[in-house]
């Protein structure tokens, strides 16, 4: 029998790799149009039928793709197991990869790993804080990090340590298993889920049930960009679902024609605020039991239409604006085996406010005579000191229970009357405490250069240092959002910040400097104050940034309607240029001394 050549051999495995590309695409959409679910299907076959239609329409696959397709990121445990014996970081996409354990290589910043978590709800439990705290001294730099998902991570962790930390982790009942890169991060609940006395359900159960999807579905993990899913109970404190690719909003349904009433869930879709765009309200109800099963189904719909040849076009919103948001829930409903519930012709209520400053403080639970604590973190950071002092106070005072919160604090739930007194002082002890500045306590920053390769500036030294000067500054008397956000990926989500910085290299005559573009009146998780901060001051060193906001704040306290008018209502309330003309007009005060 006569040899192939080089050239025929390689088109020989193109034809052969071609047909089972079409099987794999027939078998996918067999499964999508509700045929037996005895026809086996990979559990990459999603990801693999999407790539092969993107290729076989002339588009080009990324590289994170193509390296996706050659190997699965998670078969990659041996070569991370490899690396840390021989002490050494990923190269190249391999950086990439590694993501799908939670390990970010994050050199030039460090030269070490950051491990992200995966915490259901944000809720820990007390001895899962301590071994947390065991993990970060042994392994890492002695901290962690509160993070804007309600979610931790740890840093500074050597090459050779990075399995070690990992399987401690994975000790204490956790996981960081698709924390980063094209997946799923952390599922976020209303933090005072169970506790809440206003809340309409208890969402913990279900950030639980969608955690362990996601763990349990392997194609969770073939994304063409990452995805965030939020669950708001109705409670008092919001966890941010309208800046989610999925935001489950619970609504009390009193009746109407064809429902049935009970607490149902408003299903919003397409949120990315770094891209400017609020989750929309698809018109669509959910029952509880309904919400995990229809959250895959958006998933599969996304990872099935998602772009796959261009990074910064691959989120859920982009699916929905090129293809339209009836024609994405059709894609959806194929996906669910089912027509969706439309909300038309249901009688809600509306929901009760949410305050985004609620959760600081002393605040009656549910159950009387018991209370929830709000502690005020710097810029989310928590020394292992301290990690292991709330341990013991959850547990000592409280149910042992810790509770993160998207605005980088925490909640101590279940205290009782008598112990809240002594549970301050113990909190005050460690350097902490309960309450805070109406400018501290809206304070939220990214990592920032110090610790990412990707930031500008050094948000939380920078944050830090604004809080001091604001501080002494001015009598500000009601809560003011500065969030702080390293680069483009909006981590600390800047657009819906009162006042959101955004860092950026400034030049200066022959040197750069670190600084940041200036945007004012963001906000979010409530329709009352639902709104992209508007371009204030553009390439601002970090030098000149807090007389400039001292100004702003000055013309506020100057000029708002009265006392009760939020930042928030007072920048909407008037045209950007008028709000610098008040802001150029008022004193910067001087320090004594």
């Amino acid at each position: 029998m006569t040899e192939f050549d080089d050239r025929q051999k390689q088109w020989l495995q193109g034809f052969v790799s071609g047909i089972e590309a079409r099987k794999a695409a027939d078998r996918l959409s067999g499964h999508a149009s509700g045929t037996s679910a005895a026809q086996q299907v990979g559990p990459d076959a999603l990801q693999h039928a999407a790539q092969d239609r993107t290729t076989a329409a002339g588009g080009k696959l990324v590289a994170e793709e193509t390296a996706k397709r050659a190997r699965h990121p998670l078969d990659r445990w041996d070569e991370v197991v490899g690396r840390a014996e021989a002490g050494q970081f990923p190269k190249g996409i391999d950086v990439f990869l590694t993501k799908y354990q939670g390990l970010f290589y994050v050199a030039p910043a460090q030269n070490s790993f950051m491990c992200r978590l995966r915490i259901p709800n944000g809720i820990l439990t007390a001895w899962q804080m301590r071994g947390l705290a065991d993990a970060a001294e042994s392994f890492g730099g002695g901290y962690a990090d509160v993070t804007t998902r309600a979610n931790l991570q740890i840093r500074e962790i050597p090459a050779r340590a990075a399995v070690d930390l990992l399987l401690a982790v994975q000790e204490l009942g956790l996981t960081s298993r698709g924390s980063g890169a094209d997946n799923i991060r952390n599922i976020t609940g209303s933090p005072t889920a169970g506790v809440d006395p206003q809340e309409l359900i208890d969402t913990r159960p279900l950030c639980r049930a969608m955690h362990h999807y996601i763990l349990n579905h392997r194609e969770m993990y073939g994304l063409p960009r990452k995805f965030n899913i939020a669950f708001d109970g109705g409670g008092r404190v919001p966890v941010l679902e309208d800046t989610n690719d999925i935001g489950f909003v619970a609504v009390d349904v009193t009746g109407g024609s064809g429902f049935d009433p009970g607490i149902y869930f408003r299903l919003q879709l397409g949120g990315i605020t770094g891209h400017l765009d609020f989750a929309f309200d698809s018109g669509v109800l959910v029952k509880p039991a309904e919400c995990v099963t229809v959250a895959g189904a958006v998933v599969r719909a996304f990872a099935a239409h998602g772009d796959r040849t261009d990074r910064l076009k691959a989120r859920l919103k982009y699916v929905l604006d090129r293809i339209g948001r009836e024609a994405f829930l059709a894609e959806v409903e194929k996906e669910y085996g089912a027509k969706l519930r439309r909300a038309a012709g249901a009688e809600m209520v509306p929901r009760t406010f949410a305050d985004k400053h609620g959760h600081i403080g002393v605040h009656r639970q549910r159950q009387a005579g018991l209370n929830y604590l709000g502690l005020v973190l710097p810029v989310g950071r928590l020394t292992v000191d301290q990690m292991r002092g709330i341990a013991e106070i959850a547990q000592r005072f409280g149910s042992g229970t810790i509770r993160l919160t998207v605005w980088q604090n925490l909640l101590i739930s279940d205290v009782a009357d008598r112990d809240v007194g002594i549970c301050i002082a113990a909190i005050n002890s460690l350097g902490l405490g309960i309450e805070a500045s109406a400018i501290r306590r809206g304070l939220v920053a990214c990592t920032g250069n110090a610790g990412c390769k990707f930031a500008a500036s050094n948000t939380k030294g920078h944050a830090l240092k604004l809080a001091d000067h604001l501080e002494a500054r001015v009598a500000i008397d009601t809560p003011v959002n500065i969030h702080l956000t390293g680069c483009h990926h909006s981590c600390a989500q800047h657009y819906v910040g009162d006042i959101g910085l955004l860092a950026a290299k400034i030049d200066r005559g022959e040197e750069s400097v670190e600084g940041y573009h200036v945007y004012i009146g963001g906000g979010a998780a409530s329709t009352k104050e639902q709104a992209m901060a508007r371009d204030y001051a553009q390439s601002v060193a970090f030098d000149d940034l807090p007389p400039l906001l001292e100004r702003l704040l000055a013309a506020y306290l100057a000029h708002r309607q009265a006392p009760s008018e939020s930042f928030f209502e007072f920048c909407r309330r008037h045209e950007i240029d008028q709000l610098r003309k008040l802001a150029d007009a008022a004193p910067v005060r001087a320090l004594a001394g």
